[in-house]
């Protein structure tokens, strides 16, 4: 292109912006108290509180979530809860824990006795009275000491039905009794303590997931649920066993408990059992029965601690143990309605033979320790 058109277009060009595109010089606006160092200075101020609050939300969260809120819950829910159980009320069981349950492993370490050699001796009622005296294991020290000698018979004696004094015949029956009820409670307080071990580490070996997983099955937990464990997974009251085995077997004097060793009279539909005389010819439950009494003892602490009818009993231990409170027979016998047809009935049953037979003498007893372990629930 040549200089002189290049000259053309640019007169072109100003002859256009002058005409209709005025261009006017923009006026230098002065601000006010106009300070670089003042502006320094509050960016600085505003960086810092940017900085502070970011650092300081997740706490104000976390306080919000552990204190307020968890006030609030304990304020309206537990305490509420707590309240009902003293006073003997129904909870609702609309929480999330403790739901469902898988049967296929429940009861392994039950029957698993079934599998020990057939070399039990059924020793007499006055060579069982012999033993008791030779070891000094009597109920009256029991009461005061507070301790239980490791005596443990594994099956009553056919004598049982005659042994005239009533009196004589319940104490023989709770001193046969009350160890291998005490010794199955002192097992669950191992396996609570070392769950809690567990929980309370921030890294599990592959013993103690190996462990969990074990325990998930033997408690029917479904989804390995943590917490419905720790809910299932506790003792019943000594008091409130030794008056279920009293009402279920007349004192040690059934066919079920002499026969099959069933000490709680827990039904079966499948397996071994024995058929109840006074039932319709078209029923097809059976009692279940045992090798020896303490596979019944586990049975029957395994079935309240996992059927779905025992759930309220469950809830209810559980407030008790959130309070600092002890297990109370009388207290958790409330809701065990479920256990038998007569419903209520069966309750106010089960708590007249606590309170007849002074039973609640027992809750806090100890086994006095066969070994190092088991000292340190002494």
């Amino acid at each position: 292109m040549s200089r002189k058109k290049i000259l053309k277009l640019n007169q072109a060009k100003d002859f256009l912006f002058k005409k209709f595109f005025p261009v006017r010089k923009k006026k230098k606006i002065n601000f006010p108290n106009s300070n670089p160092t003042r502006s320094l200075y509050l960016t600085f101020l505003s960086s810092l509180g940017i900085v502070v609050f970011s650092f300081a939300l997740p706490t104000i969260i976390e306080f919000k979530n552990n204190v307020i809120l968890t006030s609030i819950e304990i304020e309206n829910t537990s305490k509420s809860n707590f309240k009902k159980i003293l006073d003997g009320e129904v909870l609702k069981k609309d929480s999330e824990t403790d739901k469902g349950l898988n049967l296929k492993n429940l009861f392994d370490d039950v029957f698993k006795f079934d599998d020990l050699p057939s070399d039990t001796v059924r020793l007499n009622a006055s060579t069982i009275e012999q033993l008791f005296k030779e070891t000094n294991y009597n109920l009256k020290d029991v009461r005061k000491t507070k301790l239980v000698k490791p005596v443990q018979l594994s099956l009553l004696p056919n004598e049982m039905k005659m042994i005239e004094s009533t009196e004589k015949r319940k104490n023989l029956f709770i001193q046969i009794i009350l160890p291998l009820i005490v010794e199955e409670n002192n097992r669950i307080k191992l396996n609570r303590k070392k769950l809690f071990n567990i929980l309370n580490k921030n890294n599990n070996s592959k013993a103690e997931k190996k462990w969990l997983n074990g325990k998930f099955k033997q408690y029917g937990v479904l989804n390995k649920d943590l917490s419905t464990l720790k809910v299932r997974m506790d003792t019943i009251p000594v008091s409130l066993a030794i008056a279920q085995a009293a009402k279920e077997t007349g004192w040690g004097t059934s066919r079920f408990a002499l026969e099959g060793n069933a000490l709680f009279g827990q039904w079966t539909w499948s397996g071994e059992g024995i058929k109840p005389a006074d039932v319709d010819n078209n029923a097809t439950h059976k009692i279940m029965k045992f090798k020896i009494l303490k596979s019944s003892v586990r049975a029957y602490q395994r079935n309240l601690n996992t059927h779905s009818g025992y759930k309220e009993f469950r809830m209810a231990r559980a407030e008790l143990r959130d309070n600092g409170r002890n297990l109370d027979g009388l207290i958790l016998a409330t809701y065990l309605d479920k256990y038998a047809a007569t419903g209520t009935e069966y309750v106010k049953i089960i708590k007249q033979i606590i309170k007849q037979n002074n039973l609640t003498d027992f809750d806090d007893v100890k086994l006095l320790p066969s070994s190092i372990q088991l000292k340190s629930l002494i």
